[in-house]
């Protein structure tokens, strides 16, 4: 079975090559380096979003498009884990002129750009940051790079994916059931106290019994879900590409 060809990196090619390119897709995968449990490494959200940005993009190319992709944008907005060591957290206004201005520039070149956001703690700044600039007339919008309707954080749904993806950097020995608590029913008290006031572990969910062909699947279906939206190319109202069955 032949293997896709990837995508264009940008950090690897040249400004000649990107030239060529006339007007890429630019998709920039925006993460996180924050707290995951006792078992996860703090760079999670980050791999994941580097991860499904590069197979989205390499099966867009893979059908003719020009895509291309940028170095990740490793800190975001991570305050409600700033209890735990290892986070690193720039705040939403921070990330919100960060991705502004990155848009504003790459918009010289790139034919459209795509926020491909792997944290949750991001959204207030991407969906700020998205409708700012296309009221500017920039073509940008964002799209969520991970599973949706699963656990919030270092659970079962991420645990899964980065046993798929990285394994050796995965400590299962010392996964723990966290609160598993709907995220709806503790939100406002997480935003106020911090994510150690809910869960003294860190993580939201139980990653007990996660398994790599698992988040193998959670990944294609994210990545098979993400292109669709663009290839169908409907911006709502937030700046986010819209799921593909709500396109009519």
């Amino acid at each position: 079975m032949s293997r896709t060809r990837p995508a264009p990196r940008l950090e690897a090619i040249s400004s000649a090559r990107v030239e060529q390119l006339d007007r890429p897709w630019l998709l920039v995968p925006v993460g996180s380096t924050e707290q995951h449990g006792p078992h996860l490494p703090c760079g999670t959200d980050s791999l994941v979003a580097r991860t499904v940005a590069a197979r989205v993009a390499a099966r867009l190319s893979e059908s003719g498009e020009r895509v291309v992709v940028a170095p990740g944008i490793d800190y975001g907005s991570s305050g409600e884990h700033e209890d735990f060591a290892g986070t690193i957290s720039i705040g939403t206004e921070a990330l919100r002129l960060l991705l502004v201005e990155l848009v504003r520039s790459a918009s010289r070149w790139a034919g459209a750009t795509v926020l491909v956001n792997g944290h949750g703690g991001n959204l207030d700044a991407v969906r700020s940051a998205v409708r700012l600039l296309r009221t500017e007339g920039r073509s940008v919008a964002w799209v969520p790079g991970g599973p949706a309707g699963r656990d919030a954080h270092a659970g079962h749904t991420e645990t899964a994916m980065m046993l798929a993806l990285r394994p050796d950097q995965v400590a299962m020995d010392r996964a723990t059931a966290g609160c598993t608590d709907p995220l709806p029913q503790v939100l406002e008290r997480l935003r106020r106290e911090g994510v150690r006031a809910v869960s003294p572990t860190g993580v939201l969910g139980d990653p007990r019994g996660a398994c790599a062909a698992e988040g193998a699947g959670l990944l294609d279906g994210v990545v098979e879900e993400i292109v669709r939206r663009l290839r169908a190319v409907h911006v709502d109202a937030d700046g986010m590409l819209a799921r593909a069955e709500t396109v009519a």
